[in-house]
This record gives structure tokens, C-alpha cells and sequence, in this order.
């Protein structure tokens, strides 16, 4: 029998190389976890879902946003000061992070290799390390391996990104600019994230992207109530739009020239459309892997094995949905897969969430969908408003959508825009993965006030709209009846 090194390699500390290093780890196997950073965390601690996050929290906490309904007095920080706070916040947030990080790898006796991982075979890495300009390599090998590299922003040749006035989401994650005005490239969950987060600190913000409809994957009607509090707040769609040209013009100002002809200025633009897998240099010609055009990499759905049967990929890497929490899940799933661990029903549902101002989260079928499927449905709608939490915390421009099945009463799916959505939509995942529906809201009990309410809102609401379950059978919930919900 062939003796390796560690009995699995993990190129990449993001959410899924992390959480499969522990789960083999847990599994009794040896385990090392190679990243070309100094610190853990991959891009979601580095410039992506936590930095993003962070500065969200940031603006939202520095501008009293979350006050405005009351017409906070709070004095705007300056811009500096604004600046100098996001960096501290981002700072603590990110060191803390990989504080945690680094003592479960080390809990669970995990080796760290600092370096560039290349496949020599499928069995073999190379990797290379730079050290005060001294370059060093060496080769580990290992019986099975997961690549969760993770992605990095989409660079097109003709876009002259310079770091300063046009720039990508990982110079806005690193230097945190506070420009005078800006044009978000793509319409996305980056691009909206940013351009709602610019938006809030009161600078002017116009959004192009070539779709003629945003966020298809999410419910219709909450992103049209979404677009709408954009639209009010004064923040420019350009949709149905694409570049045909990006420079930068003799003010210094960042320019752009649409199809149609019509050119756009503002102070910086950051271009959002698209992202590419981290695979260069990782020898995947050398064990049979061929990525996609965009970088990512083709697994088998249930167990995500590559073509290479023994290396596995995970993460935003292989595509959709591209979020951490999925991440985690696929990271484990693959190394229960390697190492005979007890493998789970993947098939339940995942909440989708959108860091947005204000935040989208989505939790299983839209009403499309679920027309398109063949359902019947019923739809209840809860507005935040009619909440006293809603009230007490200014947050009244919320939406929550709940789709119900006609015939079975079953919940499908619940959509919601509006500060805490991202949270919210968690009660909906579990009454959606263990089969409820509406009687669960009508009969239990909620908080008061809670923003949750909206569940049992939304229910009455569906409620008072469905057909009769029997004929000549009066419907029930709760203590009253139809009439009386």
C-alpha cells in the first residue's frame, strides 16, 4: 500500500477548504491545508463576503441609517473619518476571524502550508514559496485532495482597470475608497451590494448592466419592490445597457460609453460583471482536469469528484450558488464522500441572502417557479409596517412573500426584502425543509413584537383567500375560522 505524505490535501482555506479539513480531520485522517495567503480565510475573509459584510455594518452604524425613519440628527462623519472607521472595523473583524480560524485548524491538528500548490500528478503537489525575495519548493503527496481556491474578479482585456478610479471589488474590499460619485459596472449580488452601501453614505451611484431584469433567480415582485426603494433613494439603473467603452478622460474622471451611444462620468467606477475560478497555475492539465471558460471547475453533482476521481472540488470554484454557507456544506460533504463519513439528504433547500441596503433573502420557490412546476399556489403578503417591531425600528419599508401550495397548504417558498431579511428567512427554511405550511404559522405563537410576526401575517393573509378544503367544510385555524382570521 502506498504511503502519502497526509491522506488529504486541501488547496485553498476559504469556507469549503476549512470545513472539509476539519470534517476529514474528524474523521481520524491527516490532513494539510495549503493557501497562498500568510493568513487563513481564502477570499471570503479577505476580500469578499466578510469584508463586504463589514462594511455594510459599518455604514449602516456611521450614518444611523437604521434611524433615518426618525430623522436621526447624527452628524455625518467626515470623509476621512468615515475611512478611517470602516478600516478600523475591517481590521478587528478580519483579525479576529482568523484568530478563530487558525485555532480550529490547530484544535484539529491540521497542517498550514503557506505557498502556491501546483499537481505534479494525482498524487503529488508542488509548492512554491517566496520569502524575502528568496523562492523556495517542495512537494507533499497525499491519497486524496479538494481544490476550493475559490474565484477572483473577472479582468476583460479592454477594461483598463488602474486600481485608482476604475477598480474591482477586491480594490474596493482592501482600500475601502469614498469617492465623490460612482458607476457600478453589473448588477449582481456584488454590484448591488456595493452600489446600496455607496448609496447610503449619500454618494451618487448609477447602476449598467446588460440584463433588462436584475436578480432573476430571486421572486419578481421583491426586486421590484426592491428596485423601487433604489429608484426613490435616487440611485441611477441603466438596464439593458452594456459597454462599449471604459477610459479615463483628461479631468481624471472615469468615463464610460454605452451602446446606445451615451457616455456616463463619475469620479470611479467599479466593474462587478462576473468572476473567474482561481485555477491558473494549479497544474490541472497535469491530472486530466479541464476548467470551463470561466475558470470553473466540472464536478459530479452528488459527490463532487472531479474527472480525477480522488481530487475533489468545492466552493465558489464550481459555480452556483457561489455563497459561504453553501460552501461549508460542500466542503464537507466532499471529504464524507472521500473518507466513508455519513452522508446527509442534500436535496433540501438553501436560503439565499443578498447584503444589500436594503437586504434580500430567499428560501426555496419563487412564484415562477412554482407555477412553472405545476403548482396552484396561494400567496400571502406581510408588509413590515404592519408589525409593531417594524415601527419601533423604523424599518417599515420591508416586504415578506410567502408562497403556499393550493391543494396541500404546504409552504414553497418565502422571499423578503428589508433590514434583517437575511435572518428572518431562516424560520421559513424550516418549515419549508420539514414539510409545513400554513397552519404552522396560524398556530403558534410568535414573539411580540418581533419582526417574525410577518410569518403569521403573511399566513392570515394567504388565509383568508383559500378555497374550502371540503365542500360544505368550514376551514379552522387557531380560535377562529375563516371569516373570523
Amino acid at each position: 500500500m502506498t504511503k502519502y505524505d497526509y491522506d488529504f490535501a486541501v488547496i485553498g482555506g476559504g469556507p469549503a477548504g476549512r470545513r472539509a479539513a476539519i470534517q476529514a480531520a474528524k474523521l481520524g485522517k491527516t490532513v494539510a491545508l495549503i493557501d497562498d495567503r500568510e493568513s487563513i480565510g481564502g477570499v471570503s475573509v479577505h476580500t469578499g463576503t466578510l469584508p463586504s459584510k463589514t462594511i455594510r455594518e459599518s455604514v449602516m452604524s456611521a450614518t444611523g441609517w437604521r434611524d433615518q425613519h426618525f430623522r436621526s440628527q447624527r452628524a455625518r462623519l467626515s470623509p476621512r473619518e468615515m475611512q478611517e472607521m470602516i478600516r478600523s472595523r475591517l481590521s478587528k473583524t478580519l483579525n479576529d476571524e482568523v484568530d478563530v480560524l487558525d485555532h480550529q485548524l490547530s484544535r484539529n491538528n491540521i497542517t498550514q502550508v503557506t505557498g502556491r500548490a501546483c499537481f505534479i500528478d494525482k498524487n503529488t503537489l508542488e509548492i512554491k514559496l517566496e520569502e524575502n525575495g528568496i523562492q523556495s519548493r517542495f512537494q507533499i503527496s497525499a491519497s486524496k485532495f479538494l481544490v476550493s481556491t475559490g474565484t477572483r474578479p473577472f479582468r476583460p482585456d479592454n477594461i483598463p482597470f488602474n486600481n485608482r478610479n476604475i477598480v474591482d471589488s477586491d480594490s474596493v474590499a482592501t482600500d475601502v475608497p469614498l469617492p465623490q460619485s460612482i458607476i457600478v459596472v453589473g448588477g449582481g449580488v456584488i454590484g448591488l451590494e456595493y452600489a446600496t452601501i455607496f448609496s447610503a453614505m449619500g454618494i451618487p451611484v448609477t447602476v449598467v448592466e446588460r440584463r433588462e431584469r436584475l436578480l432573476e433567480f430571486i421572486d419578481h415582485d421583491v426586486v421590484d419592490n426592491f428596485l423601487g426603494q433604489l429608484k426613490e433613494r435616487g440611485i441611477g439603473l441603466r438596464l439593458g445597457r452594456s459597454i462599449e467603452r471604459i477610459f479615463e478622460n483628461e479631468a481624471g474622471q472615469a468615463c464610460l460609453i454605452l451602446d446606445d451611444k451615451r457616455q456616463l462620468k463619475a469620479e470611479m467606477v467599479l466593474y462587478t460583471a462576473g468572476r473567474e475560478g482561481a485555477v491558473a497555475g494549479l497544474g490541472l492539465e497535469n491530472v486530466g482536469i479541464a476548467p470551463d471558460a470561466r475558470g470553473r471547475i466540472p464536478v459530479n453533482a452528488k459527490t463532487l469528484q472531479t474527472s480525477c476521481k480522488n481530487i475533489y472540488a468545492a466552493g465558489d470554484v464550481i459555480g452556483f450558488p457561489s455563497l459561504a454557507s453553501t460552501s461549508m456544506e460542500q466542503g464537507r460533504h466532499a471529504a464524507c464522500h472521500a473518507f466513508g463519513g455519513a452522508l446527509e439528504d442534500q436535496e433540501h433547500s438553501f436560503p439565499l441572502g443578498i447584503y444589500a441596503v436594503p437586504e434580500i433573502a430567499s428560501i426555496g420557490l419563487s412564484e415562477q417557479d412554482a407555477r412553472a412546476k405545476g403548482h396552484n399556489v396561494e400567496i400571502g403578503i406581510a408588509r413590515f409596517r404592519e408589525t409593531s417591531r417594524g415601527h419601533i425600528l423604523g424599518n417599515c419599508e420591508g416586504v415578506m412573500k410567502c408562497i403556499y401550495d393550493l391543494e396541500s397548504h404546504k409552504l414553497l417558498g418565502v422571499h423578503i426584502v428589508g433590514e434583517g431579511a437575511t435572518e428572518l428567512v431562516h424560520i421559513g427554511q424550516a418549515v419549508i425543509n420539514l414539510g409545513g405550511g400554513i397552519k404552522y404559522f396560524m398556530n403558534n405563537t410568535f414573539n411580540f413584537p418581533t419582526l417574525a410576526e410577518a410569518y403569521k401575517i403573511a399566513a392570515l393573509d394567504a388565509w383568508n383567500r383559500l378555497p374550502e378544503i371540503e365542500a360544505g367544510t368550514a376551514k379552522t385555524a387557531g380560535n377562529g375560522n375563516k371569516k373570523a382570521a
